[in-house]
């Protein structure tokens, strides 16, 4: 994985824990970088959806494990605030 990458993942997960923006990655995004992230992206688009299915298969079993229901939820809630940091992060910067 390229540095960029490793340094973009590492800010989206230290300002998802403490619930800041990330700030200065997109002005050093290569060409690469953003495929990469597209491809990122799109992997976290398909678990996110993924869990949609095992989360209703759950809740519809009997008896229901809510504890994992839970985690599964959890999960669920990281990967899209994942998925839009990294979208944010992809966006350009519009000059007001």
């Amino acid at each position: 994985m390229r540095p960029f990458l490793i340094k973009c993942l590492t800010e989206i997960k230290r300002s998802l824990s403490k619930g800041t923006a990330t700030k200065g990655l997109k002005a050093a995004m290569l060409p690469e970088d953003r495929d990469e992230l597209e491809r990122m992206l799109e992997q976290l688009k398909t678990e996110h959806r993924d869990l949609d299915v095992v989360i209703e298969q759950l809740s519809d079993s009997v008896p229901v494990d809510f504890l994992r229901l839970q985690r599964l939820k959890k999960r669920k809630l990281f990967l899209k605030d994942s998925i839009l940091k990294i979208e944010s992060m992809m966006l350009p910067d519009i000059i007001a």
